[in-house]
């Protein structure tokens, strides 16, 4: 994803925003200390791959979500990235927080790593859009989970299932890169592969 990534962070540049790379880590920073450093480690390192300075921002709990000396951080960050872990915990901490709407106001910049499904509202960032994330591994791993996610009748918005190292970006239009694929599993959404 270092092709994407880099030119995301390009055209924010190209957009005004600085070259800078947040990474929030507030998925995973539940698991503990170790993997704090492990996902600090690999934000880092991504970042130097792209060439960009990165911000690391230790948001652990929902006050950290609130605390203002973050806000400035990230008001033109090029690339705001929530590495991986539990992206409902994510939801749970930033939904309705100032740093949340700071993030949404200076979006000039591109946000990765966050997703809506059926049991978590995510933040409403793409209200008629579930995703099944590292759906070519899910199907294999709990193919009776992602059977309940395509076969619910209660929801009207799109599903997609995004393969690992794939992602689906919208900038002009909806476009997919990387090696894997996209899956239309319920409704419809055009894209260019």
């Amino acid at each position: 994803m270092q092709e994407l990534e880099s030119q995301l962070l390009r055209l924010a540049i190209s957009r005004g925003k600085k070259n800078h790379f947040i990474q929030i880590p507030t998925a995973s920073s539940h698991e503990g200390q170790s993997r704090r450093e492990h996902w600090q480690s690999l934000g880092k390192e991504q970042s130097d791959r792209i060439g960009s300075h990165c911000i690391y921002l230790p948001i652990h709990e929902r006050e950290d979500a609130f605390n203002p000396d973050y806000l400035d951080l990230i008001a033109d960050a090029g690339l705001i990235y929530f590495s991986g872990g539990d992206p409902h915990r994510v939801a749970e901490i930033f939904s309705g927080s100032p740093l949340w709407e700071e993030i949404i106001k200076q979006f000039g910049g591109a946000i990765m790593g966050l997703r809506r499904s059926s049991h978590s509202p995510g933040l409403s960032l793409l209200p008629n859009i579930e995703v099944i994330p590292h759906y070519d591994k899910m199907l294999g791993w709990l193919p009776d989970r992602v059977a309940s996610f395509v076969l619910r009748s209660d929801s009207e918005s799109v599903l997609l299932g995004i393969d690992e190292y794939t992602a689906l970006v919208h900038t002009d239009s909806w476009r997919r890169v990387g090696r894997g694929k996209v899956h239309v599993l319920r409704g419809s959404l055009d894209f260019i592969e």
